[in-house]
């Protein structure tokens, strides 16, 4: 068995790959339409939009199989990003590469491969589209060219992915949003000499909502509470939401104390809205990082360390009750 080379690329795909936040996402019903429309097409017994991790092959989209995953030192696919053109295995239990691969000789029993590389928009290859039969057969020019466009179909998709920005519930920022501004912002900073500040906000007892009211007041308490960040802050701050009930607030030009500052008003916006709630009761912890070496201070570094200061005082705050 022959194991995938690595593309030369190789870092910068991966950092691509990544910076969609796509791995372990739930199923999406504009990729799965792609892989049923593939297995129909071509009559085979599994279609699938692989996604080439580090160390694995991961199912965007799958038709015909359940499962998820499978270990990149095995994977057809990552022989496929190695090029350009549609690859192509006719019977894979006679080809010296494949021949003795767990996939040939299991479960799925592959013997015909078709895979076509897709790209993000900088052509960094992030996986293909690929379609699999336990039966040997071949593939005429018309195929090919069905497989390249329906290779494109899924890139449009993932174009759309790297477009969304925005949280729809709440409408702020997402991850990819935040990350997108927020790199940008410190990069003025650094030239500038300004001090750059990121407060890391995790809503306390957020499941205790969804339990006792339902997730239709739960999404209510993240859209109250993604307001008052709205009305309180600078119209140059950055406020995301960037997973369940966390959020993050990146302040340009801003000091420690600026961040405290800020903290106050909005313990103060969140007390009034207690005293009208009839129903919950909002309170968070937060943890704060000022930048004061940019050398030494990315981004990702930065939230890491506001997040791990976010969760000092979330146990404080639960030990001092």
């Amino acid at each position: 068995m022959k194991q995938p080379d690595v593309p030369d690329n190789e870092a910068l795909r991966i950092k691509a790959l990544k910076e969609l936040h796509i791995l372990d996402t739930e199923p999406e019903e504009r990729f799965d339409r792609v892989t049923r429309l593939a297995k129909n097409i071509f009559s085979v017994q599994i279609a699938l939009v692989s996604l080439v991790d580090s160390h694995r092959q991961w199912f965007k989209s799958k038709a015909g199989t359940e499962v998820c995953e499978t270990s990149r030192d095995i994977s057809f696919c990552g022989h496929v990003i190695l090029g350009d053109d549609i690859f192509i295995i006719e019977d894979a239990s006679r080809d010296e590469r494949f021949f003795n691969n767990p996939l040939v000789t299991g479960e799925p029993f592959i013997r015909f491969y078709a895979g076509c590389t897709i790209y993000d928009h900088q052509k960094n290859a992030l996986g293909t589209l690929c379609i699999i039969d336990n039966q040997p057969r071949s593939m005429e020019e018309r195929d090919k060219h069905i497989l390249f466009d329906l290779a494109r179909m899924i890139e449009a998709e993932i174009a759309a992915v790297e477009l969304m920005v925005s949280d729809q519930l709440t409408q702020l920022a997402n991850r990819r949003g935040f990350t997108l501004m927020a790199e940008k912002c410190l990069a003025i900073c650094e030239r500038n000499q300004l001090p750059a500040t990121l407060i890391f906000i995790d809503l306390n007892h957020f499941k205790s909502i969804n339990d006792e009211f339902g997730h239709a007041v739960g999404d209510s308490a993240l859209v109250s509470f993604a307001k008052i960040l709205s009305d309180i802050c600078r119209s140059s701050d950055i406020v995301a939401r960037i997973a369940g009930d966390e959020f993050i607030i990146f302040l340009h030009d801003a000091t420690q104390l600026d961040a405290k500052k800020l903290i106050n008003r909005i313990y103060a916006y969140v007390s009034d809205h207690n005293l009208q709630s009839k129903t919950y009761q909002l309170d968070f912890s937060h943890g704060i990082y000022s930048c004061s070496d940019f050398n030494s201070n990315s981004l990702e570094q930065m939230m890491e360390e506001a997040d791990q200061r976010m969760y000092t005082d979330k146990k404080e705050t639960k030990s001092a009750r």
